[in-house]
């Protein structure tokens, strides 16, 4: 999803991933509509089925890399020894299994992004929204970062919304759509 700053790209997003209500319309998660569902019940939902990376990392200062994403599957209820093991499948995936045991403030952007990401994947979401990652990122750290999501989501089966206002990265995704003064355009159907 691409546009201007100010478009509507972000607040889109949040309705995607059930944190802020619709004015009007509905909003289905893998077959589940949201309508209706209570405050716990969006709560589970987006545990279980939707990963988000937000622009910034939001990390938790006192958690280490590797506990970061356990902390996910614990709230769910999974048990301590399968959470660490798919942890560390994660960091490993997105370059950090070495950085496990580091905190955010021992880890550059790059890595926090990075650690953001594999948290995302934690639960192994259906759903992953992807709100400008590479906002605080060089160029260079910005494109690993996309070509990082993009191997992600094929690896993981993982339906991807990315939002970003950077064309450069239009190149790595399947679709494009634009969000221009709060209206969503789709790409027309190939036909």
């Amino acid at each position: 999803m691409v546009g201007p700053s100010g478009s509507g790209k972000s607040s889109l997003l949040a309705v995607a991933a059930t944190l802020v209500t619709p004015d009007a319309g509905t909003v289905t998660i893998d077959g589940t509509p949201t309508t209706g569902l209570s405050r716990g019940e969006l709560a589970a939902l987006r545990r279980r089925r939707i990963g988000i990376v937000f622009q910034q990392p939001h990390l938790i200062a006192s958690l280490t890399a590797v506990e970061q994403l356990q902390v996910i599957a614990r709230i769910d209820g999974r048990k301590p020894r399968t959470v660490r093991d798919r942890a560390m499948e994660l960091l490993a995936a997105v370059g950090l299994a070495d950085q496990a045991p580091r905190r955010p403030h021992q880890l550059s952007g790059g890595q926090r992004q990075r650690v953001n990401i594999a948290r995302a994947l934690m639960n192994d979401p259906t759903v992953l929204l992807v709100d400008e990652p590479t906002s605080a990122l060089d160029h260079e750290r910005g494109a690993a970062v996309i070509d990082l999501i993009t191997r992600l989501t094929h690896q993981q089966a993982t339906a991807t919304v990315l939002v970003t206002h950077d064309p450069a990265h239009l190149t790595s995704v399947d679709k494009v759509a634009e969000v221009r003064d709060g209206r969503l355009t789709l790409p027309a159907a190939a036909g």
